[in-house]
């Protein structure tokens, strides 16, 4: 029986892991739950799934999750902050932590479950988006197994030689990396009409269900752009062994060329209990929920290469991955202040990649040999961005 924390449960990837998990009550069992602000949820949650621990991350919704949890007689005890994510990620209690807190916000929490060497089911690229080098030197040190949640890289990594995760690769024959990517709902959108496209239209992802960040720059295809960078890492690969493809079905969820002509791909209905099973279940294989493939009904395969013109997000990402860690970290900071600028009607559509560039090219090469200093000049790039936002205001 294994004993799992899920960080961000109230969350799309934290919704689809504890359906997975009440589907193998005999193999798993919930420690620990966490949210933000979605007390309700959290509640509902654990009068289901009877945790030990519940945190809520902002304090000023502890007092009413609280009471809501004494009210539904859950048993569990209710810890506020971010610091006690720290303490229900490293409990000697815990087997896995589902890391599943969206951006910066869950850095922290996921660095400090791989330093306790728990095994780590990664859907917080931001982790390693902001602290690559020093992420990964800290799950070789502790001996943590991390494995990846997003479809795309968990397609890659079982379609990968089982030595190349963490860039352990021996000689594979590896020729690179196809990472495809839907390109969201205005794929076929007119350039000129982006600039008026509302959140409420950025969020109506055609093929899958996330939460309203992420879907966001699956628009803007940012979110390509961070996977490209998290598998520079998860992978151990140069930005120029990746290639972005589009693939507008979302059927094929990455691929694997290799030297000698040989292309594997891993294909699955887009749900998001595929890669969450997997990598639950790894080494072995357990039912995801999810329905199988009907080839006697598929639709036609296309695929096309990205227009920067279309998504100057993902152009600026490649560019940061390519300039090193500290525009990485830069530019997911930048990109955070931008796409909440964008929910909150502050900000037009592509004016997200605009402020993005501005910081982009506005920073200097750093060198970022501590969390520390990562988490410090994480902050400083937020504050720029604000600043910038003042000023086109």
């Amino acid at each position: 029986m294994q004993k799992i924390t899920v960080l961000g449960a109230t969350g799309s990837i934290g919704l689809n892991t504890l359906d997975v998990v009440a589907c193998h009550a005999d193999k798993y069992q919930v420690f620990a739950l966490t949210c933000h602000r979605q007390v309700e949820t959290l509640i509902r949650q654990a009068i289901i799934h009877q945790p030990e621990y519940l945190v809520i991350t902002d304090p000023d919704y502890y007092s009413q999750g609280k009471e809501l949890a004494r009210q539904a007689n859950v048993t569990a005890e209710v810890l506020a902050g971010s610091d006690a994510l720290i303490h229900i990620v490293e409990h000697a209690d815990v087997d896995c932590v589902m890391a599943a807190i969206v951006g910066a916000a869950g850095l922290l929490p996921t660095l400090s479950a791989v330093k306790a060497g728990k095994k780590v089911l990664l859907a917080n690229k931001e982790s390693l988006v902001m602290s690559g080098s020093l992420f990964i030197q800290e799950v070789h040190k502790s001996g943590a197994l991390l494995l990846p949640i997003d479809s795309e890289h968990n397609a890659i990594f079982q379609c990968l030689p089982a030595t190349y995760l963490y860039g352990q690769a021996q000689s594979s024959g590896i020729d690179k990396i196809l990472l495809t990517g839907s390109g969201g709902p205005f794929l076929n959108t007119p350039i000129s009409e982006l600039a008026s496209k509302t959140p409420q239209q950025a969020c109506a992802h055609p093929n899958w269900d996330m939460g309203r960040k992420i879907s966001v720059d699956s628009a803007t295809m940012m979110n390509k752009g961070l996977e490209l960078i998290e598998a520079c890492w998860l992978f151990g690969l140069l930005p120029q062994q990746i290639e972005v493809v589009i693939h507008p079905q979302s059927v094929i969820h990455s691929m694997v060329q290799y030297n000698d002509g040989s292309v594997l791909a891993q294909l699955g209905n887009p749900d998001m209990r595929t890669p969450i099973a997997h990598a639950l279940g790894y080494p072995e294989r357990i039912d995801s929920g999810v329905n199988k493939l009907d080839f006697s009904n598929m639709r036609n395969f296309s695929f096309e290469q990205p227009d920067f013109k279309r998504f100057p997000n993902l152009r600026l990402a490649i560019e940061a991955a390519n300039q090193g860690q500290y525009a990485s970290t830069a530019l997911n900071a930048a990109n955070e202040v931008a796409v909440e600028a964008f929910l909150q009607g502050r900000i037009s559509f592509t004016d997200i990649a605009r402020l993005n560039n501005d910081v982009l090219q506005r920073t200097s090469s750093l060198s970022l040999d501590s969390i520390d200093a990562v988490i410090e000049f994480d902050q400083q790039i937020r504050d720029q961005a604000q600043h910038y936002l003042q000023g086109a205001a």
